[in-house]
């Protein structure tokens, strides 16, 4: 018999064994959203030894899923796949009568997630608009070295490197170092990034993954000056890129360039990464480093027979029609 329960802290996800993977599926992730300010509601179901759950928050019109600007993706969360889709029907069915309105944002589907999700709500009574809202830019290292992958990068960018990656210094930590720390965020604030959304709570991320050992935290000097820093971090084979940014007088020196490459050999050739992650967002920039593209989705789900979510019905379905 399927349990559901309903919550407004993150803290019920302690202690149960999800099978999720990356930074963004972890309940260390949930709670640093938590104590950033943000309200949670989790779903829960549980069956025996088995649990999914759906970590939301509210907003002013309904339900969307508890995550922020930081987080590359989104997902359920479960023990194992025992039950999995049964209990995601379960939750769906019962989250109709405490909300009718749900988003779901930033959603793979290489797993199965944005599929999974979109079923589970469609088989309970709600109407589901399926919708690519994001690309995610991943480079598939198959079992190369660091030569082998740079000597496939675009000719203009291996030029760069040569020509320009003896006129600065690179430094990469595998741990939190306040004064590294705060030397990336001075390059943030003078680079030609938008302002942080939350640079506390970055700061506390960077600091729990560089206990863990899985922080990859790199600068460049040029005549003792930091000019360019980065912010990576790497697990279960997959190195992930969070944060990038380079000073525009710096420029000229593409010292950006040289530490993106040397954070690249480090994971390929230390780590062994088997995937790097760029994240969201199709900046051009991207295409010279990576070499897939996936999509993220987004899922807006309604109850159709509550007469509020009518005009927003009608909107999406003309919008659909239109696009084809």
């Amino acid at each position: 018999m399927t349990a559901v329960s309903y919550h407004d802290t993150v803290n019920v996800l302690q202690g149960l064994a999800f099978a999720g993977h990356g930074p963004f599926a972890r309940r260390e992730w949930f709670t640093l959203l938590e104590n950033a300010g943000a309200r949670p509601f989790v779903a829960l179901a549980s069956d025996g030894d088995a649990a999914v759950a759906l970590p939301l928050k509210l907003n002013g019109r309904g339900l969307e899923n508890l995550t922020n600007w930081y987080a590359f993706t989104w997902t359920d969360l479960a023990t194992g796949d025992t039950g999995r889709e049964a209990m995601l029907a379960v939750l769906a069915r019962g989250l109709a009568d405490r909300t009718g309105r749900i988003v779901l944002n930033k959603l793979p589907d290489e797993d199965g997630t944005a599929t999974r999700l979109e079923s589970a709500f469609r088989s309970t009574g709600w109407l589901v608009l399926r919708e690519r809202c994001d690309s995610n830019h991943v480079l598939p290292v198959g079992g190369r070295n660091f030569a082998d992958y740079l000597a496939a990068r675009p000719g203009q960018l291996r030029t760069t490197l040569k020509r320009k990656a003896k006129k600065v210094q690179v430094k990469i930590l595998t741990h939190f170092q306040e004064q590294v720390w705060q030397s990336y965020e001075a390059v943030y604030a003078e680079s030609w990034k938008p302002g942080e959304g939350d640079p506390e709570m970055l700061r506390r991320f960077a600091e729990a993954e560089g206990d863990a050992g899985r922080l990859r935290l790199g600068v460049v000097r040029h005549e003792g000056e930091v000019v360019a820093a980065q912010v990576w971090t790497v697990e279960n084979g997959v190195a992930y890129i969070h944060k990038l940014a380079h000073l525009e007088c710096a420029k000229p020196l593409s010292a950006g360039t040289t530490l993106t490459a040397a954070l690249f050999e480090h994971v390929i050739d230390d780590d062994h990464v088997e995937w790097v992650d760029f994240g969201t967002g199709d900046d051009p920039y991207k295409r010279d480093w990576m070499e897939q593209v996936r999509p993220r989705w987004r899922l807006t789900c309604w109850r159709p027979e509550r007469p509020r979510n009518w005009p927003a019905i009608g909107k999406a379905l003309a919008r659909k029609l239109v696009s084809g």
